[in-house]
């Protein structure tokens, strides 16, 4: 009776924390958001190392407030398991387990930032972060589409949707084992993950609207059966929507 209390206990500390970080990183967007609303719809239009570092740790963020809710499942489960096997620290681990997590989340918004560099460099992407040419717009959504097809993406999102057989093939103990479990999570979770996210350049990049959208296609394609057959539904409608825009081109 005791041990299922605690096990409560720490759930609820696990989920605190998890909602506390991810409404900080949504706050965060949603001010940056009003702040260029303000300020008329005024982005950058050349980059200095301050705008560029400024734009890094837009992307850190928003992929903290975008995938840290997907990743909830699995965290909470490699909290279950780490209280019944550890007597003692539990937050320890956990927390080193979400650090990994974000870790690899970041080295693809240092990736992303790049990204949006060139394509703004080459009149592709508006200071406001959004498509401005129309085939290239067609042609994300068609990648992202196709994407939704292939094999690793499936791979990929087969680890996302299973924490138990993630975390019982791939346990390791310590801090420093939960650290590179996290690491290992957030690679498949890219790669489940990253032409959806490709999709920002689409839709806009501080359009909060389509963040949110997008991150909710991402909780629910982790949270739905291995064998759903949304995403290749969700990448037949982005391959017919990208098709429908080159088709439009003149």
């Amino acid at each position: 009776m005791q041990l299922r209390s605690t096990i409560r206990r720490d759930r609820w500390i696990v989920v605190s924390c998890l909602l506390g970080v991810t409404a900080l990183a949504w706050f965060y967007l949603a001010s940056m958001g009003s702040g260029m609303a303000v300020s008329g719809g005024a982005g950058i239009a050349s980059w200095g190392a301050t705008d560029f570092g400024l734009m890094f740790l837009m992307w850190a963020v928003m992929m903290v407030g975008m995938m840290l809710p997907s990743a909830s499942p699995m965290i909470l489960m490699f909290a279950k398991i780490t209280r019944s096997q550890v007597e003692k620290d539990l937050l320890g681990p956990t927390g080193a387990f979400v650090f990994g997590y974000i870790v690899i989340w970041t080295g693809f918004s240092l990736a992303a930032t790049l990204s949006q560099w060139g394509l703004q460099s080459a009149g592709l992407l508006s200071p406001m972060m959004a498509s401005t040419n129309s085939v290239f717009a067609g042609l994300v959504l068609v990648a992202a589409g196709v994407y939704q097809w292939t094999p690793l993406k499936h791979a990929c999102l087969r680890h996302c949707q299973t924490p138990l057989g993630f975390l019982m093939t791939r346990w390791r103990d310590g801090s420093g084992g939960a650290f590179r479990m996290g690491l290992t999570h957030g690679a498949y979770c890219v790669g489940c993950c990253w032409a959806l996210m490709a999709l920002l350049f689409v839709g806009g990049v501080m359009n909060l609207l389509w963040i949110a959208l997008l991150s909710v296609l991402v909780l629910v394609e982790k949270i739905a059966p291995p064998v759903s057959w949304l995403p290749r539904f969700v990448g037949t409608g982005l391959v017919a929507w990208g098709g429908w825009i080159l088709m439009s081109v003149r």
